[in-house]
C-alpha cells in the first residue's frame, strides 16, 4: 500500500482545513486508518482513527474538533479539522493498517503534511 496525504497549510487559530489521504495499491484486508501527528520536539502521537466499518475513535486532544471520515472504494479517508489551535500544529501523518492474519498486521506510513496554525 502506497499512500498519500496533503491538505496541509497555514490556518489561523480557530480555522479548519480538511487532510486528505489516498492509498494504491492493494487494500485488501484492510483493518482500520489513523491519523497521527508529531509537534516539533515531540514524539509521534496518535490523534484519529477508524475501522473499515466506519468504528470512529479520537484522542481526548481532539475530540469534539476533529472528525475522519472514510470511503473504502475510494481508498480515501480524510481528517476535518474545526476550531484549530496553535497546539494542533505539527506534521499530519495516515497510517493504513492491514491484517495479515489473526495475529500479525502490517502498516504503511503516509510521508506527512504540514499544518501551521498561528495566534
Amino acid at each position: 500500500v502506497q499512500l498519500q496525504a496533503y491538505g496541509g497549510g497555514s490556518v489561523q487559530a480557530g480555522g479548519s482545513l480538511r487532510l486528505t489521504c489516498e492509498a494504491s495499491g492493494s487494500t485488501i484486508g484492510t483493518n482500520y486508518m489513523a491519523w497521527y501527528r508529531q509537534a516539533p520536539g515531540l514524539q509521534r502521537e496518535w490523534i484519529a482513527s477508524i475501522t473499515v466499518g466506519g468504528v470512529r475513535n479520537y484522542a481526548t486532544s481532539v475530540g469534539g474538533r476533529f472528525t475522519v471520515s472514510r470511503d473504502n472504494p475510494r481508498k480515501t479517508v480524510w481528517l476535518q479539522m474545526d476550531s484549530l489551535k496553535t497546539e494542533d500544529t505539527g506534521v499530519y501523518y495516515c497510517k493504513w493498517v492491514k491484517s495479515v492474519n489473526a495475529d500479525l498486521d502490517e502498516e504503511y506510513w503516509g510521508q506527512g503534511t504540514l499544518v501551521t496554525v498561528s495566534s
